[in-house]
């Protein structure tokens, strides 16, 4: 999500900053800020809008007082610590006052943050109560807060002044927040350090000579070192020029891992990854967990970002209409087995493109789910906009705070994935799923139809995903030398049942996209209806099976279909769960996945299909970033 870098050294700290945030910019750019020390004091500018903003405000004062000419008086930009933050919104839009860094009452200490902090509102409330007025939407304030009356009580206590104060501070306020988060700060009365924290999210130490720099990717300083310290969790880093102190959120002293970047610049943007979408499939557990963050209640109810719906008015639904684009239309088709599943509501998932010109019928007690990576899909965007003329209510989907689906939605569920820079979406289809689910979970909860027990035990599988697929991807290179065997097949065919079908035409599509191959996905028992005579002699066909446990006439079924398909020569490559016998004598390759619940098994079974598809175009010489004739924002109908 928001890049975050830190520098203390001795040459000026804003130039530094800024060429770090320039190269973090993929991970967010709904505003920018910097806070500098200069001297004794704090100086801070921030802008919503892409860094070209900030640095546009900053004027010449982005340069050092040399830089700008004799007679010139110290600024901005002659600070030698300082912080910045470049931001993908969570809690509050994107404006100038939501802008990180976010600063204390009495004007003193400057925090920014990457995650999101789940018991805000609590703390909140508690800070408010003491007097102090909140200038922002955000959740980041609240530190920044905290911060600073931990330092005024531990300075109130006697304990001396220096940098470790500043640490001691943090850790302090680390130990009261919940969630997950990155966070960097300074203190205007130490200006020669930089404190950060994380739990939950990344955060990186660059090690300099004379100077020292924090990130939450190496791009932000591997122009200036290789040499960095990865953090462990609940660690707190205090950097000064000529030193680097780790310890724990309990106080005692920690280390990090060493290791030497090897990367040139321009590769680091990507984290290392050849590609984009290598980075955002590798990111795709980190954002199913952060779509997940804060979405249950102690009482267990589900919880939603913006909610302009009673309950009663969820209570009237008598039907759902999903409507969305591509990928997010997939998502949609999983998403319609488990909300009928759970909700026992029928529910029919249309294409954004088709929906208003086929005149559905509509009325108030329909709900319209709208799904959008981007917020922007004009066809999505129409669709919604006729469903609201015709009185139907409308809760968005979506990966963009402050986008124009959002807005004019009723309700909205924000996946909290990151920015997605490959146009073909990958963790977008994820934590679309997840989104979906919840939503899924939410209705069923308001309608009575589950207990909160039943809803915590179904979000308490999902938080279970993340590790499945860090064991998906860790198994995953079997999936990349297949895909240099297939590179010259002139088509990939893809068949799946129940929950296996969208994957499979979400398989499908990403070969298209990426490859410019012929490819389609089908459901298992359309074959013998008219698609079996595709197969040839050696046709490559991806079978998603269902898990033999959960739907097992399912699973019979497709272990049929594959023997079918074998019978006239396809070549069967097989997703199948771990420990499924049954279909090893008829799967001519295997890839296995995680055992998990047949409604949620999409999560993992689709990530191979991803890297197979990446894989493939590349090996054929394509863009994989950009592939021809696409967007990653379709904006006109």
């Amino acid at each position: 999500m928001c890049g975050i870098v830190g520098y203390v050294g001795a040459r000026p700290a804003l130039g530094i900053v800024l060429d770090g945030l320039r190269r973090l910019e993929y991970r967010g750019y709904d505003s920018a800020g910097v806070a500098i020390v200069c001297g004794d004091e704090l100086r801070t500018e921030k802008r919503a809008g892409k860094l070209a903003n900030l640095e546009k405000a900053l004027g010449d004062e982005r340069f050092s007082a040399a830089d700008r000419g004799a007679g010139s008086a110290p600024g901005i930009g002659d600070g030698t610590t300082g912080i910045g933050h470049t931001r993908w919104a969570t809690h509050g839009g994107p404006t100038d006052r939501n802008a990180h860094p976010h600063v204390s009452a009495d004007g003193r200490v400057a925090v920014i943050h990457n995650g999101i902090i789940e018991n805000f509102a609590k703390l909140r409330a508690e800070i408010e109560a003491d007097g102090v007025e909140f200038v922002s939407d955000t959740d980041t304030e609240c530190v920044a807060h905290l911060l600073s009356a931990a330092l005024a009580d531990l300075r109130a206590s006697g304990e001396p002044e220096g940098p470790q104060l500043l640490a001691a501070a943090m850790r302090r306020v680390c130990q009261r927040l919940e969630g997950a988060f990155t966070l960097l700060a300074v203190d205007a009365a130490l200006p020669d350090a930089v404190v950060g924290a994380r739990r939950n999210s990344p955060l990186v130490v660059g090690r300099g000579v004379g100077e020292n720099y924090l990130a939450s990717d190496v791009s932000a300083f591997i122009e200036h070192t290789r040499e960095a310290v990865e953090l462990g969790q609940d660690q707190v880093v205090l950097i000064t020029a000529d030193g680097i102190e780790i310890s724990d959120f309990a106080g005692q002293p920690a280390t990090g891992r060493d290791f030497h970047i090897d990367w040139d610049a321009s590769a680091a943007e990507k984290g290392g990854y050849d590609y984009f979408m290598l980075k955002e499939i590798a990111e795709q557990p980190q954002a199913v967990a952060d779509t997940l963050l804060g979405r249950l209640t102690e009482a267990g109810e589900i919880v939603l970002d913006e909610v302009r719906l009673s309950d009663q008015d969820l209570r009237d639904v008598d039907k759902i209409f999903i409507v969305a684009c591509g990928t997010a239309y997939h998502s949609g088709l999983v998403a319609k087995y488990a909300i009928e599943h759970w909700t026992r509501i029928p529910c029919e998932v249309e294409l954004a493109s088709e929906f208003r010109y086929r005149d559905p019928v509509l009325d108030r007690s329909t709900l319209v789910v709208a799904i959008s990576q981007s917020g922007e899909t004009m066809d999505t965007l129409m669709a919604l906009r006729h469903a609201k003329e015709q009185k139907a209510r409308v809760l968005a989907i979506c990966n963009t705070n402050g986008s124009t689906i959002p807005r004019e939605s009723d309700a909205v569920l924000y996946t909290h994935g990151g920015p997605e820079i490959a146009v073909a979406s990958t963790k977008a289809f994820l934590t679309q799923l997840v989104a979906c689910y919840l939503i899924g979970l939410h209705l069923a909860q308001v309608r009575g139809v589950k207990y909160a027990d039943e809803v915590s035990a179904v979000v308490n599988q999902l938080q279970e995903m993340p590790d499945k697929l860090r064991q998906v991807l860790a198994a995953i290179e079997p999936v990349r030398e297949l895909a240099h065997e297939l590179r010259t097949a002139p088509q990939v065919l893809f068949i799946g049942r129940h929950v296996g079908y969208p994957v499979a035409l979400e398989g499908a599509l990403k070969l298209k996209e990426l490859a410019y191959m012929h490819a389609e996905g089908f459901a298992a028992g359309e074959l013998k209806h008219g698609p079996i005579a595709l197969i040839d002699q050696g046709t490559p066909v991806v079978c998603v099976v269902p898990s033999p446990a959960g739907r097992g006439v399912l699973h019979d079924k497709i272990v049929s279909n594959i023997q079918e398909i074998r019978a006239r020569g396809a070549r069967t490559i097989v997703i199948a769960e771990e420990g499924d016998e049954a279909v090893v004598p008829y799967a001519d390759d295997l890839i296995y996945v995680p055992r998990t619940p047949t409604l949620l098994a999409p999560l993992v079974t689709t990530v191979p299909l991803q890297v197979l598809a990446c894989e493939i175009a590349a090996a054929r010489g394509h863009d994989v970033d950009q592939p021809r004739n696409l967007a990653k924002s379709v904006t006109v109908e």
